[in-house]
């Protein structure tokens, strides 16, 4: 099965230092993701390096049992989102 992986349109308008294809590669590429247990069920925060080297903060819901939404991805990484992942 080939998951569908979207981006959010207000990704790109909030951080236009971002493009879809740099998300989707940071995805792709991600060293360390895990569900996050205080949200909605199928919330995943990762963080993955896109094609520039960068590293990218992202969390994703699942849509359906085949698609995914990222619907925020920054970067560097925060603080927070840092602690989070155990990498402090």
């Amino acid at each position: 099965m080939c998951l569908r992986v979207r981006v959010h349109e207000r990704v790109m308008k909030r951080h236009p230092e971002l493009r879809e294809e740099d998300v989707l590669h940071a995805w792709r590429n991600a060293f360390i993701a895990q569900e996050r247990l205080d949200t909605a069920p199928g919330t995943v925060v990762a963080l993955g390096v896109d094609s520039h080297g960068r590293g990218v903060e992202m969390i994703a819901s699942t849509c359906s049992a085949d698609s995914v939404l990222i619907y925020h991805a920054k970067t560097p990484p925060t603080d927070g989102i840092m602690v989070e992942l155990g990498l402090e």
